[in-house]
């Protein structure tokens, strides 16, 4: 299947809710459940218990809420690291993030300053087998800002296997350049299809295995 560039995953994303009526949430469903399946095997694979998330405040971070329920309900110990104010996430990454407290998830903020956020991240890291990085998705332009670049560098700092969700962050999706600094993943779990970046030879070091997941929308090009 013919790769796909930045606007065209958001011209997807947009026709399989407005044209074909398919829910925003069932796609994130459809997306984490996936990536889940892919994380799981990476635990097994480890003979690994313990997952920590990785989050942004977009669509990326909500596949990482959906990730970390359902882990959570294959009996995965997870933990999740929030990289925005809770308040201001909204839609449907909303809905999975307020569905992990009634069930005992943990969820902690990721300090802001970018010393405090490396510390966090490593210190977290110290007690996972898996991260999964659910921080910036494939609309990215421009070089990471703090404190998200301090969390990816201390994810490759980290000596865990890293599973990336749809693109790993910091990874431009047209040009497969890192945007200042970029998660060196084992496994990325990309979604509908790889990404147009992914062929470029300088994206491999940061992508590794990559798994194309169907999210139940066929393309419509």
């Amino acid at each position: 299947m013919r790769p796909m560039t930045r606007d065209e995953v958001r011209e997807f994303d947009r026709r399989a809710i407005e044209e074909l009526g398919v829910p925003g949430l069932v796609l994130m469903e459809n997306a984490g459940r996936q990536a889940a399946d892919a994380a799981e095997r990476m635990l097994r694979a480890a003979h690994g218990r313990r997952a920590l998330i990785v989050a942004g405040r977009g669509n990326n971070g909500g596949d990482g809420f959906v990730i970390a329920r359902h882990l959570l309900t294959r009996g995965y110990e997870v933990h999740v690291l929030l990289a925005a104010d809770p308040a201001q996430i909204v839609g449907d990454a909303a809905t999975n993030l307020a569905v992990l407290e009634p069930l005992g998830i943990d969820v902690r903020r990721l300090p802001e300053a970018a010393a405090t956020a490396r510390a966090a991240v490593l210190l977290a890291t110290e007690d996972a087998d898996l991260v999964v990085d659910a921080l910036l998705g494939t609309g990215l332009r421009g070089d990471v800002r703090e404190p998200h670049l301090s969390a990816i560098e201390a994810m490759n700092a980290s000596g865990r296997l890293i599973l990336a969700v749809d693109i790993p962050s910091g990874l431009d999706a047209d040009t497969g350049c890192p945007l200042g600094a970029a998660v060196m993943a084992h496994t990325t779990v990309t979604f509908a299809a790889a990404k147009t970046g992914f062929s470029s030879p300088e994206a491999r070091e940061f992508v590794g295995e990559l798994v194309v997941a169907d999210i139940g929308v066929p393309r419509m090009d």
